[in-house]
């Protein structure tokens, strides 16, 4: 059999295309015969097959792709769950497990923006296919499945309703309602909307909803709950004195956040605050995991706590492999995708929305205090990052630059330097000395494999300084072929 050569790449998650270009009926056709395939061949002629859960977001086609998903399922004897309505990712990753099934396939592109489309592989523990199952699948490109007499059944399923149930349960909904707070919630018109609304109203927590409607134009933003795609949320909290604003993206598995005040809080304080509270009042036992280019505040909570830290590469999917692997509390990455392996190896922006809503009511803190209280305790963390679109020699190029060495940057001199993914300086920050407990000051040099794009990311003991070092690192990759 030739090696397959057309468009389909998967990665972290599964693969993503633009609409109409690559993105097409005939190739998410390849695509799910290529999992129709892993299937058959992990599931075994003695045990029956499937079934396999199918989802969708907003997105433009994504219904009809996911049907399309269904039927080359279906035709080769594997019986389809199909979700009946819009569903969050998070909760046809419950399905999954719920159900016991062989897998699980949803039709996103998550966070990208509105051209873009995707297909997500779930196992089936409920969660992020692992690089292994991911690599085996791609085996299978080009292939045809088996062929059956009959189809299996296809059959419309509701995941939303038992996924709503179990985050009602996780969370201390009697709490919540009992604390009065007010909340602004933006569905930044994902799979998400709804959701938090509806559990909010069926409680009696004060609360409005923005972008809530089925617009897969993604009207002015990208459907990622950063600045600043999360403005209108800002202006929200403001206008309706609301305690705290909470975003989800474009499928409901990542997180953002508004103060009372309209500051973003970013990912790195959303977990602190998780990773506080859990550790404080839950006690629940089991290490703690972050991507390399995540916060150091959660290295000084674990310490704290007398709990272990495991710093892996960045993406979900590491968090996922340790969470199968060990005894993990909780896990995530830099860009707000936290997961709670009680509930599932799975990054969950509804469920961890409902959790800060949580910690607010058992605290008695809004979300700004709640913040200024883990600055207080663990020193001041500041937290920035810029992604360069630069061609690929000039990244390549800056990448070599840094890995031959470097000195200083913001004439901050270089003290050690790590390349666990992508080239981390840890810089000696005079500022640093003028602060009590300061954050330790680092700046991380990131290439796309895939893009041409080049992350920079920063952490320090003020605004000013990683502004400052942001630059620097600019300015260092745009003159790396002079």
């Amino acid at each position: 059999m030739a090696q397959y050569s057309g468009p389909i790449k998967f990665g972290t998650d599964g693969w993503r295309g633009i609409i109409a270009d690559d993105f097409t009926f005939e190739n998410v056709r390849a695509a799910a015969a290529a999992i129709a395939c892993y299937i058959h061949a992990k599931t075994g002629e003695d045990k029956g097959v499937g079934p396999v859960c199918v989802g969708y977001d907003t997105r433009f086609g994504s219904r009809a792709f996911a049907e399309t998903v269904a039927e080359v399922l279906a035709s080769t004897g594997i019986p389809v769950l199909l979700a009946d309505r819009i569903t969050p990712t998070p909760a046809l990753s419950f399905g999954v497990r719920a159900h016991s099934a062989a897998g699980g396939v949803m039709i996103t592109s998550s966070h990208n923006p509105a051209q873009w489309n995707g297909v997500k592989y779930k196992a089936w523990y409920g969660g992020s296919g692992k690089p292994s199952i991911i690599a085996e699948i791609e085996t299978y490109l080009g292939q045809k499945p088996p062929a059956v007499a009959t189809a299996a059944p296809i059959a419309l399923t509701d995941f939303q309703t038992p996924y709503i149930e179990a985050i009602s349960r996780f969370a201390d909904l009697d709490l919540i309602a009992r604390s009065k707070r007010k909340f602004a919630i933006d569905c930044m018109y994902g799979a998400g909307r709804g959701v938090l609304a509806g559990i909010f109203s069926r409680i009696g927590v004060d609360h409005v909803e923005i972008r809530a409607e089925h617009n897969p134009l993604f009207p002015g933003i990208n459907p990622e709950p950063i600045e600043p795609h999360i403005r209108a949320l800002q202006d929200a909290v403001i206008q309706h004195a609301c305690d705290a604003g909470l975003a989800t993206d474009g499928d409901a598995d990542r997180i953002g956040a508004v103060d009372e005040h309209g500051n973003f809080v970013d990912p790195h304080k959303i977990f602190a605050v998780l990773l506080e509270w859990l550790l404080k009042r839950k006690q629940w036992p089991g290490d703690v995991t972050r991507a390399f280019n995540t916060t150091c505040m959660l290295d000084r909570i674990c310490a704290k706590y007398g709990r272990t830290l495991h710093e892996h590469g960045i993406g979900f999917k590491y968090v996922c492999d340790l969470m199968l692997e060990k005894d993990i509390l909780i896990g995530g990455e830099e860009s707000g995708g936290i997961g709670i392996s009680r509930h599932l190896p799975e990054r969950d922006g509804l469920l961890n929305s409902l959790l800060l809503a949580n910690v607010m009511a058992e605290e008695n803190r809004t979300l700004g205090q709640l913040v200024e209280d883990l600055q207080q305790e663990y020193g001041e963390h500041q937290y920035g990052r810029i992604d360069l679109h630069i061609n690929d020699d000039l990244k390549n190029a800056t990448i070599a630059k840094a890995r031959a060495g470097v000195s200083e940057f913001a004439g901050m001199p270089v003290e050690r330097v790590e390349t666990l993914d992508g080239i981390k300086f840890f810089l000696k920050n005079p500022e640093a000395s003028t602060k009590s407990n300061a954050a330790e000051t680092w700046l991380l040099l990131r290439a796309s494999g895939t893009e041409p794009l080049l992350r920079i990311y920063s952490e320090s003991c003020s605004r000013e300084s990683v502004a400052k070092l942001l630059e620097a690192a600019r300015q260092f990759a745009m003159t790396s072929l002079d």
